[in-house]
């Protein structure tokens, strides 16, 4: 793609841009925000680094393409972490800016951001690319700091300290190199816990040269200010000069066929290292689960549920019986929208959706009008597959909504990264609710960097996804596992999937990883044609200072309570706030005994569907092949109970 580079003049803006070039893609513009006072040096700024953008003049000069320049007018107006448009706000000087590149540029598709940690930032420049239609790309988002810092010291990137704000920093470090402040970075992490790559704002960078450079700064003189006894910034003198062979190789990024890949030292592997401990141990010689291959049929369909328990609303098995695509999605969300208004919530309640479809063909067309249904931030996280509908149906929708919405969070990352695959369609990530338990949309083998669908073999492939998985769950901090569901295209996956869960429960044993709580289901198709697919329900364990024995004899009642309906008690394991989830796999619906007070999901093949006649009882559907429990072993019924007291 075409891009253009938003740089401050740091290392992370620069060290992203090489990122960029490795990647394929083509640097054709730079674009920068500077304080309306161009004689400012130091704006207190939420979003931008401004301390040295005098030097910024000098960059279309050495790195040879245009540099695109605005004035920050605007504040920090809006100071929530999911940015929606808000006028005389910093921002929207951003949107003027590449909106003006732009129209110089027509032809620009993506835009190269540093951030690494900073959600804020992320979060901002995606609004902004959302908005102008470009693409996001934030190659260091997520990146291991220590990790990160030692390639930017290794590579042939010249970046100088401009501004330090943190414990053991001071104006004697101005000026220095990263590989000369790196072992000092080092110390003060160990005893401070300052950040190595400064992302909670300690120190600040100039590049004075990198390996796209075709000329480099040279500081010249310097000014130190310090503003108080832990602030303290350098205002540069710089001019331009000619590279020569002591500066090491570098290329135009005008120049075709350049392997940038050479100038990063790190480890491009799609899996991470305790990912491909697991992939070499697997066995390749395991045997083919079982499975029923008759003809699927239903003799009853889901009916629609609507259930309130607790703080929830289950809005179950919504379909349509109109005659096309278009008339039966506009249909199921008039009736989702209906149920929501006479609740008193809307769509920004939904904290996730199950979107079943007769034919990925008809994606497209189904998820135009989806996303119309979904303005807001932090749209629902979402499972998607292909499977089994009743006759005439393109489409069932189920819904979780929380009543009240007031504590909730989420993850949408819409920019391309290492880091996992973006969610550029309307579902984030990862919806968490008041009590800390998170669903997390269904993660399928993308390569993240260019959202294709890697080629590897099926091991790499369900690994891949799982890792994607792990990593949504390491960001947002709920790393307890509550469910968990594989959707697999062949049944020759199964064993696969089994003894990698196995491996990575163990693998992660130091959080509540039950391998129990795994169900297994086979679907028609998965998006992208991918042959796994893995979602389900994490939560973060909070810590109750006042928690006493009544709280654990209360906790045995529940679980009293609850066994007494279950006759088979495959998992049951307990998230915050005495919420509790069940997983079962039966052959038999007779050994189920149901409650008013508990919500069932349950996978299994149409012809097993039953109608639940008891109206207050919460069930949602998902018509499948075939259903398999965590070792593999085939099953009529999987089922997930979810009990809130």
């Amino acid at each position: 793609m075409k891009v253009v580079a938003l740089v401050s003049g740091g290392k992370d803006s620069c060290f992203n841009i090489l990122h960029c070039l490795s990647q394929g893609h083509e640097l054709i513009a730079l674009a920068n925000l500077r304080p309306a006072d161009h004689k400012v040096q130091e704006l207190d700024s939420f979003m931008f680094q401004t301390v040295g953008h005098d030097a910024l003049t000098l960059y279309s000069d050495i790195i040879g393409v245009p540099m695109y320049r605005g004035d920050i007018k605007g504040k920090s107006v809006n100071q929530q972490l999911d940015y929606k448009l808000t006028l005389e706000d910093e921002i929207e000087d951003l949107y003027c800016l590449l909106q003006k590149v732009q129209i110089e540029h027509p032809d620009v598709e993506a835009v190269s951001v540093g951030a690494i940690l900073s959600s804020y930032q992320r979060t901002r420049v995606e609004n902004v690319c959302q908005r102008l239609g470009l693409t996001s790309l934030a190659f260091l988002w997520q990146r291991d700091q220590l990790e990160l810092m030692t390639e930017m010291v290794e590579s042939s990137m010249d970046a100088r300290i401009i501004k330090v704000a943190a414990v053991g920093l001071d104006e004697s470090h101005l000026g220095k190199s990263l590989k000369e402040m790196f072992p000092i970075l080092l110390k003060l992490n160990s005893r401070f816990e300052v950040h190595i790559c400064g992302e909670g704002g300690e120190f600040e960078t100039l590049v004075l040269d990198a390996p796209f450079f075709i000329k480099k700064l040279k500081l010249t003189s310097f000014e130190k200010i310090v503003s108080n006894d832990q602030v303290a910034y350098l205002n540069p003198v710089v001019e331009v000069v000619e590279k020569t062979e002591e500066d090491g190789e570098y290329h135009s990024v005008k120049e075709k066929g350049v392997n940038w890949s050479k100038f990063l030292p790190g480890n491009n592997k799609v899996l991470k290292e305790s990912f491909q401990e697991i992939y070499d141990s697997l066995s390749t010689d395991l045997p083919n689960a079982d499975e029923i291959k008759d003809d699927l049929k239903f003799i009853n369909s889901p009916r629609q549920s609507i259930y309130k328990i607790d703080n929830k609303l289950f809005i179950s098995n919504i379909t349509s019986d109109k005659s096309t695509v278009d008339e039966q999605v506009t249909d199921v969300f008039q009736n989702l929208n209906n149920i929501l208004n006479e609740n008193n919530v809307n769509s920004s309640h939904i904290q996730h959706s199950t979107l079943l479809i007769s034919n990925m063909n008809n994606f497209q067309q189904i998820n135009n009008i989806y996303v119309q249904n979904f303005p807001n931030p932090l749209p629902p996280s979402r499972v998607c597959v292909e499977t089994i509908l009743p006759k005439g149906s393109y489409l069932q929708l189920s819904v979780i909504v929380l009543l009240d919405n007031s504590k909730k969070t989420g993850l949408h990352v819409q920019g391309r990264s290492y880091w996992a695959p973006a969610n550029i369609g309307p579902y984030s990530q990862s919806i968490i609710d008041e009590n800390l338990i998170a669903t997390i949309s269904g993660q399928i083998p993308l390569i993240p960097s260019t959202m294709e669908l890697t080629k590897s073999d099926d091991l790499e492939q369900a690994l891949l996804s799982l890792q994607h998985f792990d990593n949504v769950k390491q960001v947002i901090g709920c790393v307890n596992q509550l469910s968990m569901v594989s959707f697999v295209k062949s049944s020759n996956l199964v064993s696969s999937v089994s003894q990698i869960w196995e491996n990575y429960c163990d693998e992660n044993s130091e959080y509540s990883n039950p391998s129990n709580s795994l169900l297994i289901v086979q679907v028609k198709e998965l998006p992208k044609s991918a042959n796994v697919e893995w979602g389900g329900l994490v939560y973060k364990k909070l810590i109750n200072l006042y928690e006493d024995d009544s709280d654990d004899e209360e906790l045995d009642e529940i679980n009293e309570s609850l066994t007494k309906n279950l006759s088979i008690q495959d998992s049951l394991y307990y998230g915050n706030e005495q919420n509790f989830v069940s997983t079962l796999t039966l052959n038999s619906i007779d050994d189920l005994k149901f409650d008013k007070d508990l919500h069932y999901t349950i996978y299994t093949r149409p012809e097993y569907i039953f109608i639940v006649e008891d109206s207050n009882i919460s069930v949602e559907f998902l018509p499948v092949i075939n259903v398999w429990n965590y070792k593999g072993e085939l099953n009529k019924f999987g089922i997930i109970i979810r009990g809130f007291n």
